[in-house]
């Protein structure tokens, strides 16, 4: 776009007149970007002139924004990416995702409440937060809103975009003038790292690394890339007894710190989602939410980075992959999000999904465990859920009801420990002669037993291939490397069109509660060899990470236990 007539609209043609009328600019969808900046231009210098003109107009003006923070944003403030070749400076119009996350700001305030932004690279979610940092600077009173980042540079660096604080400095310089505090003077209120506003006593406060929440209590605090601290314990620590509302904003690094951990223990939070208190709220931005990031822009990207050799920094900045650094995990990734609706994608007819079911059931062990509930119809993964209660007799009759609109139903849980109580309970109820129970059939699964069909190849008819029984220490690691053999079929698949049989693929139902969850926990195994016999063993909970109670589950839902592998060859075997 030229940027010479974004300012020159009067003097364009008479044919033009209708496009360049003023546009109050609002949130727009994907069909309706990119917005024309021309129009908003139009209306901001119409409306720039009433507010010189005519005071009262400017002050209902102040008084309408006090309580609007995305429209003051939209309607006033400037974003800066020299990127651009034609324009660097564009009115901050807000696709929808933009708008919501403002709405997410602005609840987190109000209910007091933290938050975490999962997302990708290029969302502008910082430059959104400083937009609201501002809006708060300028017409709440008494106010203090803390930023914190690694590095001071990163914070603030005079003269330097890319700083936070010199972010803020550039918003507030283009304002119009009436909503400035009064008595507003950038060299003495705009000092490094500390805004104070000389008419309503509110404050912006900077801090880096292991300083960031010594400085004072914060009616907010923004924690800028987050994942990428070097001592984030500390800074958790510090920062606890300062705020209640503690914002972390990163792309993601890596599994097992205090970033992934708050993400994996928070809860999605959408407009108008109601959430028990205490709970870290996470907003996720993917880059399908950016309007402009198409699939031909994806393509393109991964092609770059794959050239370069640097996927595993493209699966953590625009995958979002939290495993992306972890060279040893069991299922990629990218592998898991493919199956995403993969029976829709690929396809499938309603007989190739079938319609017998099978779930698994794995039962919590101690004071933090949690059970997990995965339901299978045919290949495709339904429902997942779980629950704190640790009486196997509790998780038992909730499996029963979570599952009593089906018939036949095979339900395989975990049987070591604690849930080896399970079969005694579901015994009990078909005693007591409860309705429907022989409906069920709950088939004990051992993840430390011998490995299924020992003497089998683990690729088929490969004759280089090992034998299962000198690849696997247990039934635990031979399922979970199974299940890594649908999963990549499966992404195959989809993504390079080879043909497999629908009974070597898997799928995962997109409308299922608690899918991102289960992504992630699936996601979290690594592998390694036994010292003693260097076969395959899984650990489930590297860098001490929480027990992937629904992949244990997921698992065992589609691995069939021994005396159940005769009748469904199909179920077990890995390529």
């Amino acid at each position: 776009m030229d940027s010479v007539n974004l300012f020159n609209w009067k003097k364009t043609d008479q044919s033009e007149e209708k496009v360049l009328k003023p546009w109050k600019p609002r949130p727009l969808a994907h069909d309706q970007w990119p917005p024309d900046y021309r129009r908003v231009f139009a209306w901001r210098l119409k409306t720039r002139q009433q507010l010189r003109s005519d005071p009262n107009f400017a002050a209902s003006a102040k008084k309408y924004y006090s309580t609007r923070p995305g429209e003051f944003i939209m309607d006033w403030m400037d974003t800066y990416n020299p990127r651009k070749n034609s324009m660097k400076w564009m009115p901050f119009v807000f696709f929808l995702k933009q708008a919501e996350l403002i709405e997410f700001f602005h609840t987190l305030r109000n209910e007091q409440e933290s938050g975490l932004i999962e997302k990708c690279r290029d969302a502008g979610a910082t430059w959104l937060a400083c937009g609201y940092t501002v809006w708060a600077f300028l017409f709440i009173k008494d106010g203090s809103i803390g930023w914190g980042s690694r590095k001071a540079m990163l914070v603030d660096e005079l003269g330097n975009p890319d700083s936070i604080f010199e972010k803020m400095r550039l918003i507030i310089r283009r304002l119009p003038a009436c909503f400035l505090p009064k008595g507003w003077n950038e060299k003495k209120h705009a000092t490094y790292m500390k805004f104070q506003n000389p008419e309503n006593g509110s404050s912006i406060k900077g801090e880096a690394g292991d300083n960031i929440g010594r400085g004072g209590r914060s009616d907010m605090y923004f924690k800028d890339e987050s994942a990428h601290y070097e001592r984030p314990d500390k800074i958790e620590a510090a920062l606890s007894e300062n705020t209640n509302v503690q914002i972390d904003i990163s792309s993601v690094n890596g599994l097992g710190n205090v970033f992934h951990r708050r993400r994996s223990k928070g809860v999605e939070w959408r407009p108008g989602a109601v959430i028990q208190p205490g709970f870290t709220r996470v907003m996720v931005v993917d880059w399908r939410d950016h309007p402009e990031k198409t699939q031909e822009w994806y393509d393109t990207k991964q092609a770059k980075y794959q050239r370069e050799g640097l996927m595993h920094l493209f699966a953590q900045e625009v995958d979002r992959n939290y495993s992306a650094a972890v060279s040893n995990t069991i299922i990629p990734k990218h592998y898991i999000t493919a199956a995403i609706d993969a029976h829709i994608k690929l396809g499938w007819t309603p007989e190739q999904i079938g319609n017998n079911h099978m779930a698994g059931l794995d039962v919590a062990d101690d004071g933090i465990d949690r059970n997990g509930l995965v339901l299978r119809q045919g290949l495709v993964c339904r429902m997942a859920e779980e629950w704190g209660e640790r009486d196997p007799g509790v998780a038992t009759r909730r499996t029963l009801v979570a599952l009593r609109h089906l018939k036949n139903c095979k339900v395989q849980y975990d049987s070591i420990g604690i849930g080896a109580a399970v079969k005694s309970e579901y015994n009990r109820l078909v005693d007591e002669k409860i309705p429907r129970m022989k409906d069920f059939q709950f088939v004990p699964w051992n993840a430390g037993g011998s490995v299924v069909n020992p003497k089998f190849k683990v690729i088929e008819n490969d004759e280089n291939s090992v034998l299962n029984e000198d690849m696997f220490k247990n039934i635990k690691a031979q399922a979970w490397w199974s299940v890594r053999g649908r999963f990549y079929k499966t992404w195959r698949a989809i993504t390079e069109g080879v043909y497999y049989p629908v009974d070597e693929l898997i799928s995962l139902d997109s409308a299922m509660p608690l899918l991102y969850q289960l992504c992630e926990e699936l996601a979290q195994p690594v592998k390694s060899e036994a010292s003693s016999t260097l076969k395959m063993v899984v650990d489930k909970k590297p860098d001490g990470m929480k027990s992937p109670n629904l992949g244990d589950a997921f698992v065992m839902c589609y691995f069939p236990a021994p005396e159940q592998a005769a009748a469904e060859v199909g179920y077990y075997r890995s390529n």
